[in-house]
């Protein structure tokens, strides 16, 4: 082999240096060039940026703080919106397009320009926008056992989110719930591991498919219909001690890797972008600080290369009271292996604490420009540099007849059929004739497009009524469904004598639980909420009944199946209630088959398919079916 001379490969080196310092003299900047691979763009820009552009990189902002010039002058990587924070009432999507791009714009105005990722929960659908369509929350779609279902969700939701100026969905949340009594558990698909798992196909669906040679771990956003997910809450948020939200989660190791984690390697196999921390413990540590599982499991043993973000001031609560000790609070979480965090007012104080951090050297550099790394790349893979602006190209998306057509479909497979006749002898109650004199709707739930779609749904913990968006109730899918000769009569909670008296041929009966969200909805009886028992009561027990429950987790409901001749669980549907009226009136059967145990009282919780002590009222994997029925409107 032919060598060659020293001084030539310097002069050789030199050159090559000076074309590229005369390239960039003349306009030409590396990080700048989609030609170039992921890697060398990060590499590039990441040595151009100061400290404070680092770290302005590492935080994320409420929306309501985020002006264009709190962007420019903090250096802001990121923006969100909590629940129900939203530009204006029932804003339009090219209200949100305006905003995103104002707070856009004030990124673009920095030195290097690097755009912000912009972030929302859409956790059943876009469930933060006025007229979006909203999807049933995970607890019924787990019912279905459906990834293709779930994947077509997952793309919907997508051009839903994309078409308000949001590249980037806080969603799915993949916990195994294994105790109802926890406020989210209606966020989680199933008790059961396999079917959490196999809703992760949901991913592919928000972000797109990940090329056939991609690495294990990159994170992959195919396009601009396409939104970065996450995988939320890293691990172990449904297993706390009694339920109780951001509690501690005591399990063997055996327990942690085959019931709380699976979801997360096929998450991250599928090329999920983000991670979020979970806000519990996990066996006394608090995860937003647990660097054996943050940077030990996720980052070096699964190789995931996306970001952690934190939850929602995630950091502050490593501490009791949240914020006592701020300055560990922040040392804590990133040197475990937050990249992100979620600091929706205090940014100058966490800006402030973490640059004197690194001055000190108590977090190294090398920690730093990982994060950074990882925030870049999710940026530059999904082409934010390329189009950091959004425009209204996508606007008729949101809340359209295909999507609402597919919400529907998803909540006829949720619903499960649980109690089909009080006995053999009586024979089935449904599918229901639609050709009747005379039929009765009642029930708190029957006529609440709020209670049906649940907790984050516009506002946070969710609202009552029927002004909230647009979508359709229970009773008014009914109205549509029956025959025109058929009398609908609606009496919210009618007393015995009224039903008695009106000689109807059978009564559906609407109730269940009021919105809720996260810690609000810890709940430690689980009890049918009234007037839900008395309603029960008072129709049940004067004519054919079957009661629809509408609730984020199974209820104490023995107490009332006597009385009943049938009864549907309908979980938490959504926006789109005539599914639930396509499956009473056999226009479509039941199929559904229950995700979570049905436990007959709360002093047997926790309890989940497989354990020792298994007594429910109705198993997981229980579900009675229906065939469709011929028969006109």
């Amino acid at each position: 082999m032919a060598r060659i001379p020293i001084p030539f490969l310097g002069f050789l080196f030199l050159a090559i240096c000076f074309c590229s310092s005369m390239a960039e003299a003349q306009g030409y900047v590396g990080y700048k060039d989609p030609r170039r691979r992921v890697g060398a763009r990060i590499k590039n820009l990441l040595a151009r940026m100061t400290l404070e552009e680092k770290i302005g990189q590492m935080v994320q902002i409420e929306r309501a703080n985020a002006t264009a010039q709190v962007m420019k002058d903090y250096l802001i990587g990121s923006v969100l919106s909590g629940g129900g924070s939203v530009p204006a009432p029932k804003a339009s999507p090219e209200q949100w397009v305006d905003m995103v791009n104002e707070i856009q714009k004030g990124a673009l105005a920095t030195r290097l320009g690097i755009p912000m990722i912009y972030g929302i929960d859409a956790v059943h659908g876009h469930n933060n926008v006025y007229n979006a369509t909203i999807f049933p929350h995970n607890v019924g779609l787990g019912v279905t056992r459906d990834p293709d279902l779930l994947r077509r969700i997952g793309a919907a939701t997508a051009l839903e989110v994309r078409a308000t100026g949001i590249p980037y969905a806080f969603a799915p949340c993949i916990a195994v719930c294994r105790d109802p009594r926890w406020g989210r558990c209606y966020e989680s698909y199933s008790e059961d591991h396999k079917i959490v798992k196999m809703m992760t196909e949901i991913i592919p669906g928000l972000q797109g498919d990940i090329p056939a040679n991609s690495r294990k771990g990159v994170p992959y956003v195919g396009g601009k219909d396409k939104v970065a997910a996450c995988a939320k809450h890293y691990v172990g948020d449904g297993g706390t001690v009694k339920g109780i939200n951001e509690n501690n989660t005591i399990v063997s190791q055996h327990e942690l890797y085959s019931i709380h984690m699976p979801a997360y390697y096929d998450s991250i196999i599928k090329g999920v972008a983000t991670v979020m921390a979970s806000y519990s413990s996990l066996n006394g540590m608090k995860m937003h600080a647990n660097q054996k599982m943050l940077t030990g499991f996720l980052k070096n043993r699964l190789h995931f290369r996306g970001f952690v973000i934190s939850d929602w001031e995630g950091i502050d609560r490593i501490t009791y009271p949240p914020h006592a000790n701020y300055t560990y609070s922040v040392q804590a979480s990133i040197l475990a292996g937050v990249d992100m965090v979620m600091v929706p007012y205090n940014y100058p104080e966490f800006i402030n604490e973490l640059s004197n951090l690194v001055k000190k050297n108590v977090i190294p550099m090398s920690r730093i420009d990982d994060a950074v790394k990882r925030i870049l790349r999710v940026k530059f893979s999904m082409g934010l540099f390329e189009t950091p602006l959004a425009d209204n190209s996508l606007a008729n998306e949101v809340g359209s007849k295909e999507h609402r057509e597919l919400a529907r479909e998803a909540v006829r497979k949720s619903l499960v059929l649980l109690q089909n006749g009080k006995s053999a002898a009586a024979g089935p109650l449904l599918p229901l004739p639609k050709k009747v004199p005379k039929i009765l709707v009642a029930g708190s739930h029957a006529d609440n497009l709020g209670y049906q779609c649940g907790g984050w749904t516009i506002e946070w913990q969710g609202i009552g009524g029927n002004n909230l968006t647009a979508g359709t109730t229970i009773l008014n899918a009914i109205k549509a469904t029956v025959d025109q000769s058929t009398q609908v009569v609606f009496n919210e909670n009618p007393d015995p004598a009224f039903v008695e008296s009106n000689d109807f041929s059978y009564a559906i009966v609407v109730v269940g639980e009021q919105p809720y969200a996260e810690t609000k909805g810890d709940n430690l009886n689980l009890t049918l909420p009234e007037p839900g028992p008395s309603t029960i009561n008072n129709v049940c027990g004067a004519v054919k009944c079957v009661v629809v429950v509408v609730s984020g987790r199974p209820l104490v409901i023995e107490p009332y199946l006597a009385s009943m001749d049938a009864l549907v669980a309908a979980w938490l549907p959504g926006s789109e209630g005539q599914g639930v009226a396509d499956a009473l009136f056999g226009d479509y059967g039941f199929s559904g088959k229950l995700a979570r145990t049905w436990f007959k009282r709360v002093d047997q919780l926790p309890m989940n398919v497989g354990d020792q002590h298994y007594d429910p009222l109705f198993p997981f994997g229980f579900g009675l079916t229906t065939k469709p029925s011929r028969q006109s409107s």
